[in-house]
C-alpha cells in the first residue's frame, strides 16, 4: 500500500488541505481558500482530482471548490448529508459573519456515518464526529493508519462548539466513541494545526482527560 499525502495550508485561518493520491487516485478534502500550487504540483505530477471529501461544511473548509471545480469540471464534491444545505448559504456556512461570504457548489454526494468509501483497495470509513456541526464526520483507512478529523478532534484540543448548530456534549461523546477507540498508532490528521496520533490524545487533551 502507497499512499501519499500533501498539505496545503491556506486561507485565514490557516485550514489544513489534504490530497491523498493511490493506487491512480486524487482526492482532496475540505479544500481551503487559495489551492493553486497545490494543484500546480498535482499537475505536475500527473495527479488529477477525482473526488473532494469534506469532513463538514463551515466556509473555510469549502472555500477552494469553486476554484477546484473550475480547474476539475468532473470532481465530485462529497458532503455529510447534515450539513450539505451549508454548502450554498453562507450564513449557515459561518462565512458571512466574518465578511467574505462564500457560495459553493452543491454536493455531488451525500456522505452519511457508517459508509466506506473505496479509493482502489483503501477504505475509508465514515465515522460520525458531530458536534462541531450538524453532521461533521471523519474519514479513517485502516490500511494507512490516519483519520482525517477535520475540526472535530485537534493535537490538544477539540473543536469548537460556541457556533450555530454546536453541541460539545455530542462532540465529546463522538469523539471517545468513534476515535479515541481506534488504534494508539493511527495518525491523526485535523483542519487545523499538526498531526497527532490517538494514544497521544487520548493521554494528554485536556479535553478529554476523565
Amino acid at each position: 500500500m502507497s499512499l501519499r499525502i500533501e498539505l496545503c495550508v491556506s486561507g485565514p485561518l490557516e485550514t489544513n488541505t489534504y490530497a491523498l493520491c493511490a493506487q491512480g487516485h486524487c482526492w482532496l478534502v475540505d479544500p481551503g481558500m487559495g489551492l493553486g500550487r497545490l494543484l500546480a504540483a498535482l499537475a505536475r505530477d500527473k495527479h488529477a482530482p477525482s473526488r473532494v471529501l469534506l469532513t463538514h461544511g463551515h466556509g473555510d473548509h469549502i472555500a477552494g471548490l469553486a476554484e477546484l471545480r473550475e480547474a476539475h469540471p468532473d470532481i465530485r464534491v462529497c458532503c455529510p448529508a447534515a450539513d450539505a444545505p451549508m454548502l450554498t448559504d453562507p450564513q449557515l456556512n459561518l462565512s458571512a459573519p466574518f465578511g467574505f461570504p462564500i457560495i459553493a457548489v452543491p454536493a455531488d454526494e451525500l456522505i452519511r456515518p457508517g459508509g466506506t468509501l473505496m479509493m482502489g483497495d483503501l477504505a475509508w470509513r465514515v465515522l460520525d464526529t458531530s458536534g462541531h456541526s450538524p453532521g461533521g464526520v471523519s474519514y479513517y483507512c485502516p490500511q494507512a493508519e490516519m483519520v482525517l478529523t477535520g475540526d472535530a478532534l485537534f493535537a490538544g484540543g477539540i473543536g469548537r462548539t460556541d457556533v450555530p448548530g454546536g453541541d460539545e456534549a455530542r462532540l465529546l461523546h463522538n469523539i471517545r466513541r468513534h476515535l479515541l477507540t481506534l488504534p494508539d498508532s493511527t495518525r491523526v490528521l485535523p483542519g487545523h494545526g499538526p498531526e497527532s496520533t490517538i494514544s497521544r490524545e487520548r493521554r494528554d487533551n485536556p479535553f478529554l482527560l476523565d
